[in-house]
């Protein structure tokens, strides 16, 4: 199994590469025009300015083939202690379970990071590899939002789904 470790600045250049991939290519992103070294660099900083968790797979060689960090999952403060996953694998590391641990390992940083809830906003309800990865990891479905995104001439859905982590909602957060 791949290495799973915190992200470094020099992971940049292998990260923006892998997400241009799917800028381009899928409809996991909404995004349509690649960013960036620099602005994954600047997205990157802002997430772990937070305390928040950036990985990163490298393979056996040290080559960086999947990237996973959650943010929270909306800028305003309150909703701090809920984050929104995103992992994305070099396309030649699909299907081999690196996914999973990925978002295994992020999940269990976010937790201790103080998030209570992962949320995954997942691009275009075909997306059946995300939404399965996720549910294999205990996230439940909790809803779609039909044709709210345009890409490659076409409408996408998203589909969310959601996993507490820790005590979820049963205790208020220390820091509160």
């Amino acid at each position: 199994m791949p290495l799973i470790r915190p992200s470094r600045e020099d992971d940049i250049p292998a990260v923006a590469a892998i997400y241009a991939h799917h800028v381009l290519h899928g409809s996991g992103t909404f995004e349509t025009e690649p960013p960036s070294a620099a602005d994954m660099a600047s997205r990157r900083q802002d997430v772990l300015t937070r305390g928040l968790p950036w990985l990163v797979a490298e393979d056996a060689t040290g080559q960086v083939i999947g990237f996973a960090y959650c943010n929270w999952f909306k800028p305003r403060p309150a909703y701090r202690f809920s984050a929104e996953d995103s992992v994305y694998l070099h396309p030649e590391a699909h299907r081999r379970g690196l996914g999973r641990a990925l978002l295994a390992e992020l999940a269990a940083q976010a937790e201790r990071a103080g998030v209570r809830k992962l949320i995954a906003v997942i691009g275009d309800s075909a997306n059946a590899g995300s939404i399965g990865l996720h549910r294999t990891l205990g996230f439940t479905p909790v809803g779609t939002i039909p044709a709210c995104g345009w890409k490659f001439g076409r409408w996408l859905d998203i589909v969310l789904m959601e996993k507490t982590l820790g005590p979820g909602h049963t205790i208020p957060p220390q820091g509160a």
